[in-house]
């Protein structure tokens, strides 16, 4: 289908849903059960969840959030920022440690993710990402100041948040963070066409196979599959050309709107934790071969970080890859919480 016609059949034909609150369930990623639609109505997420209407480029929309209280509060609160193949809802475990040590932890699905709305009509933006956030945190929850914790794309956002709000960012914590180079300077730009058919070709076995070669550099444990569900699953959705239309658009803001040179200019106290085994990096395939092995090199890339950004401390885990707080827990916990408590 001709992506214009595309668009303007799904505005006129699809209107947002509001998503009932689940009942908690312990499962960190969401369920393999459910119906994997565009706002993953039958899926339980591991907290109850909350609505945060906004009105953003003309259009009514759902950010969907958890806010989990602590039975001792600390008087501090964290939000957690996903990155681009997932949904909040992997944060859980991270969630439980922090909520056990009397932080508030607030923990949003984006504009185009998890169970929020996913509007195909929309200029992404990470800084439209960090406002939307701000407006969660502050305006809707009341939170003067808070922790910014990201993680892969989320790590972008959060480093926009802190740029935007570095009155209410009392700390930044960046999990292998993608955005650690500038891939246009080596990756040809592609249109939003080339990354729509690419996301509708892609199949579950495409998608492990992504994440097995740049999330765990090779490797893959049955630990990982729940992290692939999401993706996969959403190959196969009721509403895949939608969902295949925003993730295009994701990819585009990406791409386009890098954050490494902005590092210089970060305010609040920094703390990167990266597995040195990450090899992530946006438009790999689309780059010259020999151009590829240079790329998503975490092993330099959070040294670069960590001098570039004032006031920045650099964790490695050696030989871990892009999702740490799966792959090595206790030493992930162990940094997370160190840098939180300064």
């Amino acid at each position: 289908m001709n992506t214009l016609v595309f668009l303007s059949a799904l505005l006129s034909s699809c209107a947002l849903s509001r998503a009932e609150p689940p009942e908690a369930v312990e499962a960190a990623p969401p369920s393999q059960e459910g119906v994997y639609d565009a706002r993953l109505s039958g899926v339980a997420y591991p907290f109850p969840v909350k609505t945060y209407a906004v009105k953003s480029q003309g259009q009514d929309l759902e950010m969907v959030y958890m806010d989990l209280e602590p039975a001792q509060p600390n008087g501090e609160a964290v939000v957690l920022l996903h990155g681009k193949n997932f949904s909040g809802a992997y944060w859980e475990r991270t969630a439980r440690a922090l909520v056990d040590a009397g932080y508030r932890v607030v923990i949003p699905d984006q504009i185009g993710f998890g169970k929020s709305s996913k509007p195909v009509a929309y200029q992404y933006s990470l800084a439209n990402m960090a406002f939307l956030t701000h407006g969660l945190l502050w305006e809707e929850l009341g939170l003067e100041r808070v922790a910014v914790v990201g993680h892969s794309m989320g790590g972008m956002v959060a480093t926009r948040f802190a740029l935007m709000y570095p009155v209410q960012t009392t700390e930044l914590v960046l999990v292998n963070p993608i955005g650690l180079e500038d891939w246009s300077q080596v990756v040809p730009y592609q249109p939003v066409d080339v990354w729509y058919a690419n996301e509708l070709g892609k199949t579950p076995e495409k998608v492990q196979a992504y994440m097995q070669a740049s999330y765990f550099d090779g490797n893959w444990e049955p630990a990982y599959d729940a992290l692939a569900q999401l993706q996969m699953r959403w190959t196969e959705s009721p509403d895949r050309e939608q969902l295949a239309m925003v993730s295009a658009l994701t990819y585009d803001m990406v791409f386009t709107q890098p954050v490494v040179q902005d590092f210089p200019r970060v305010q609040a106290p920094t703390t990167l934790i990266i597995g040195t085994r990450d090899r992530t990096a946006l438009g790999k395939p689309f780059a010259p071969a020999e151009v590829r092995e240079t790329m998503g090199r975490y092993e330099v890339l959070g040294k670069q970080t960590a001098e570039a950004i004032p006031d920045a401390e650099l964790v490695e885990l050696e030989g871990i890859g892009h999702i740490p707080q799966v792959e090595a827990w206790d030493a992930y916990i162990q940094a997370l919480m160190g840098a939180l408590e300064g």
